[in-house]
């Protein structure tokens, strides 16, 4: 259940020589704001536009000695450079800090830079703050940061981040405490995603004593409110509060997550109070968390979309008519109604709403008309299978049971399947090897497309869109189409907003009508917090920003 580097895990054209090149945080942060302040989009087949949206939870009113919350799966790994889905990013972004920051309300701000600025098109400065200590107590400074990003870019760590630096030449210490970013080429999605884990700072002193045991053992070398404590293996992960923290303190001395597989078990576990809170609500608890009156459940903007992830053009998927057939079979409104207890919207668009606010209304318009239909057709669709020659071919679909999301999403598609001709197999995988589907290529044999909640992780379209670019890291199946690598790199050249979503409304279309990934559903971002705690964000912010700091009492 991911996405995005994050997925990923789950990247504006601005052309040399017009006009000043002085790109800075404002830009950026007005950018994220008018995108987050979109919210969902109003569509049939669930009540997601009624759902009262919040950016955070009514402030802590005092510190708490500490509080536990449930994750669905054991990171294999905390090493930032393969922070690619839920699990690790949800521990991950209280412990280790990046350059820049997502804050609750999805804008960027600084983060362990004070500054960022952008002289010439293809350079990006950044000023770091002075006296911030890692964990172990050594101050960071320019060399680490060097150190930091440039393991995103060492082949053999196998970063799952390693595309945003696909355009950096050089990472170098301009100062003690400034290091300076060449590009090859203008990358305006660089800088926003140093607002993610491809932007984290560790102490190199802490990563090398560690080596190949880093992220699994030990430290993290961080500067992050709060200090990896103890890991029980296939049980919990403890956080303690680090008390040399640079900024706000945190007001729990310990966050403790609990992994729990199975959806029934982290409900029962809310419920009972055996532990505080939790993102990625099972959806068929929905209703019983927000009846229960042990707390509240939340929703927030998610920038995420559910989709089926076509992970093998080799088979029958490879045929376009196949999986436009598939797509006119699911039945989308049934699943947002089922799969997503209502809280949801059927969508076409493999993009969200919310990530085009900031572009102009004919962009808008560009982008989302005349996308493939959302309605069932199965009468056409078994035409399209018959066209193609592909009736009573097999198919394997992954699922799990880590919430109904994932498994009647799975569940649809074999019975759309069966409606137009096609024999789709469902492989049960266990929640924590889920994950494994983003980052192992021999988890992927033998199936044919998973379900995919992707969310973005800069509030820009071309975080999504860029992932069927030849090469991606998210590109599963392979596909490559000389035409839409042109328009990624234009694209991501462009510095001005309006100039670089209008090429965005292009890719749109063209990853649409392949049919690349097939959407289904908006979904917005699920919290629950008992009565004890509060503070939390309820946005998909949470994967980059540390919220654990901002939990304490309620009362």
């Amino acid at each position: 259940m991911t996405t995005s580097p994050p997925r990923t895990s789950r990247r504006p054209h601005r052309r040399p020589g017009r006009g000043t090149a002085a790109l800075t945080i404002a830009v950026l942060t007005s950018l994220a704001l008018l995108a987050a302040c979109a919210g969902p989009p109003k569509g049939n087949g669930g009540d997601a536009a009624a759902l009262k949206l919040s950016a955070t939870t009514p402030p802590a009113r005092g510190d708490i000695d500490s509080f536990s919350w449930a994750v669905y799966a054991e990171p294999p790994t905390l090493d930032y450079t393969v922070a690619f889905d839920y699990p690790q990013n949800t521990i991950l972004s209280n412990v280790c800090e990046s350059l820049m920051r997502w804050t609750p309300a999805l804008t960027t701000a600084p983060g362990l830079a004070q500054n960022a600025s952008n002289p010439d098109p293809t350079t990006w400065v950044y000023d770091l703050r002075p006296g911030v200590r890692f964990h172990d107590g050594k101050v960071m400074t320019a060399d680490d940061v060097v150190f930091s990003l440039g393991r995103q870019m060492d082949p053999d760590n196998a970063a799952a981040w390693a595309q945003v630096f696909q355009n950096v030449s050089a990472i170098t210490k301009s100062g003690p405490l400034q290091v300076t970013v060449k590009l090859k080429k203008p990358d305006s999605q660089f800088p926003q995603y140093m607002a993610t884990a491809a932007g984290v700072v560790a102490s190199k002193a802490g990563v090398e004593a560690a080596g190949k045991n880093y992220g699994t053992t030990g430290g993290l070398a961080c500067t992050g409110p709060f200090r990896l404590g103890t890991w029980n293996k296939g049980q919990s992960i403890e956080l303690d509060r680090f008390d040399g923290y640079w900024g706000t303190k945190a007001k729990a001395k310990k966050a403790v997550f609990r992994v729990l597989t199975d959806p029934s078990a982290r409900t029962n576990a809310m419920l009972s109070g055996e532990v505080d809170g939790g993102y990625l609500i099972p959806t068929e608890s929905y209703a019983r968390l927000r009846e229960s009156g042990t707390g509240t459940l939340y929703f927030g903007e998610g920038l995420s979309t559910v989709n089926v992830n076509v992970t093998n053009m080799k088979g029958p998927l490879g045929d376009l008519r196949v999986r436009r057939a598939l797509s006119l079979a699911i039945d989308r409104t049934g699943f947002v109604k089922a799969g997503l207890a209502g809280a949801g919207t059927v969508t076409n668009s493999l993009t969200t709403r919310a990530a085009w606010a900031a572009a102009p209304e004919a962009t808008r318009k560009a982008a989302f008309d005349g996308l493939p239909p959302t309605g069932q057709d199965i009468e056409q669709a078994k035409a399209l299978i018959k066209e193609a020659g592909a009736t009573g071919k097999s198919l394997t679909m992954a699922t799990s049971a880590i919430g109904q999301d994932v498994s009647l999403l799975a569940t649809a598609v074999q019975a759309a399947g069966t409606r137009i001709g096609l024999d789709i197999r469902l492989k049960t995988i266990a929640p924590n090897a889920f994950t494994a589907l983003f980052t192992d290529p021999e988890a992927r044999k033998g199936i044919d497309m998973f379900p995919l909640t992707y969310y973005d992780s800069i509030t820009d379209p071309l975080d999504l869109l860029s992932n069927f670019k030849t090469g991606a890291y998210m590109n599963f199946a392979g596909y490559s189409d000389p035409q839409y690598d042109r328009l990624v790199d234009q694209a991501a050249a462009v510095y001005p907003v309006p100039e670089r979503l209008d090429i965005e409304a292009k890719l749109q279309h063209l990853a649409s009508e392949q049919l690349l990934w097939i959407p289904v559903a908006e979904w917005p971002t699920a919290m629950f917090l008992n009565k004890r705690i509060t503070g939390a964000p309820t946005t998909i912010s949470y994967m980059y920003y540390p919220w654990a700091a901002d939990v304490g009492a309620a009362q």
